[in-house]
């Protein structure tokens, strides 16, 4: 069967947004060594709790204290946070992002990194790769940018860029000594070029994710050792496979259970799966706020797109909306089977805006019935357990790296209060709500000039 995402790409091609517009000088403030947050509720996100009145200290990039205010000594030279009445919690992670590529404006690949900073973002897994970038990981994942900590897949493994499984297996090779953190896989990939990346993978020690290609299928790549699912790429097919055009509750639960005994992780983006199918409103869309943010070319590309879908022949709504209900059974199934679920959103994409898409996502978990703190277990301690062989992080915890938000409301009771922020904290550099709301004033006007 024709992966349903490779036969939307066919029918639909996708323009990469454009995100430029003036670059703001750095917004962190305090170059004292030792931060202190004061009188503040912690989440830290280890179970489903709050620890009330703490004070949590920081040195350099990591946390070095977290106890009750009235028994942590604060140093006289700290900068001193007030966190009274205010929720300390980790920050979160896009775990599938993209950068723009070096070619692109700096301003471009400025402003990205900080529309997903300014949402509370400290870790993007970037998802497709360009050759130069990792010059941008190692330059943000220093300090040296206002950005997340950044960890690159390669360019893409595709039907385009491999044409051999001989190819492949040296494609694998050579991103490993190039220094890329993992794999991307997208459409297109033979069985043979399939295996012989994983294979080739496997002995150099390198992840790989992403898509399912039609001639492998989730099956198979789950037992090549695939470590992501993008998208749930991969599921409905199946199922489909196995009943046309409905999900088998036997079959789900199987497919489910071979997911969790391989240890896979998956990353829904169900938000921009219902743009790519346009079964949401156009009208709403373009209401977005967020939107300002986004050149205006971008945005007519994008309605320009989703008219076209719903202009095509190929375009059934029903079908469309099948697809949608179904990947919500399978986000469903997977959250109640204990699975491991990496928060993303695939920003920057139509109408996906980087940061902002985040909080759209979440919303839709929920709706699948993930309770707020199992939402935010997906974005800080999943993303933690996955990056484990990197750095520890995805916990308000002592040496854990600092990553965090500030928020003006308890995450766990509406998640709706993630965006409410007093400030973000990215490798101990603090960032305050008021610097965060100048430098977006100035990414928005950019675009009305």
């Amino acid at each position: 069967m024709k992966s349903l995402l490779l036969s939307f790409l066919l029918a639909f091609g996708l323009v990469p947004i454009n995100l430029c517009g003036q670059q703001a000088g750095p917004v962190a403030t305090g170059a004292e060594s030792v931060v202190a947050f004061v009188n503040v509720h912690v989440v830290p996100m280890d179970e489903e709790r709050v620890l009330e009145d703490q004070t949590v200290l920081i040195e350099g990039d990591r946390i070095i204290t977290v106890g009750p205010a009235s028994s942590v000594s604060i140093p006289p030279t700290a900068l001193v946070i007030d966190g009274s009445g205010r929720y300390l919690v980790p920050g979160l992670a896009e775990m599938h992002g993209h950068i723009p590529p070096p070619n692109q404006p700096e301003s471009e690949i400025q402003n990205t990194l900080f529309l997903y900073l300014a949402n509370g973002i400290t870790t993007v897994r970037g998802m497709l790769g360009y050759d130069g970038q990792l010059t941008l990981r190692e330059q943000a994942n220093r300090g040296e940018l206002d950005s997340p900590n950044l960890y690159l897949a390669g360019p893409s493994f595709n039907g385009n860029s491999v044409s051999s499984a001989e190819q492949a297996g040296e494609k694998v090779r050579r991103q490993v000594q190039e220094g890329w953190d993992l794999l991307k896989i997208h459409p297109g990939l033979t069985l043979a070029e399939y295996d012989s990346m994983a294979i080739a993978a496997r002995g150099a020690g390198i992840d790989f994710g992403g898509h399912v290609p039609a001639d492998v299928g989730l099956e198979h790549a789950i037992e090549m050792g695939q470590l992501t699912f993008d998208h749930l790429d991969g599921y409905v097919e199946y199922l489909y496979g196995v009943s046309p055009g409905a999900v088998d509750p036997d079959a789900l639960a199987e497919i489910v259970a071979r997911t969790i005994e391989a240890r896979a992780w998956v990353v829904p983006t169900m938000v921009l799966w219902e743009t790519l199918y346009s079964v949401n409103n156009l009208d709403e869309l373009n209401a977005f706020p967020e939107l300002q943010y986004v050149s205006e070319g971008s945005r007519a590309s994008w309605e320009r797109q989703f008219r076209q879908r719903l202009g095509s022949p190929q375009f059934d709504r029903d079908s469309n909306q099948a697809v949608i209900d179904a990947r919500m059974e399978v986000l469903a199934a997977l959250h109640e089977a204990g699975a491991g679920i990496l928060m993303g959103t695939d920003a920057p994409q139509q109408y996906s805006v980087p940061g902002f898409s985040l909080h759209r996502e979440m919303a839709r978990m929920l709706e699948a019935g993930m309770s707020p703190y199992d939402v935010l277990v997906t974005g800080t301690r999943n993303v933690g357990a996955y990056f484990s062989a990197w750095d520890t992080f995805g916990l308000v915890a002592e040496g854990h790296r600092a990553d965090l938000m500030l928020l003006e409301e308890n995450p766990l009771t509406d998640l709706a209060h993630v965006a409410e922020r007093a400030g973000v904290m990215v490798q101990g550099r603090w960032y305050p709500e008021s610097a965060i709301q100048a430098r977006l004033s100035e990414i928005a006007a950019s675009y009305r000039q």
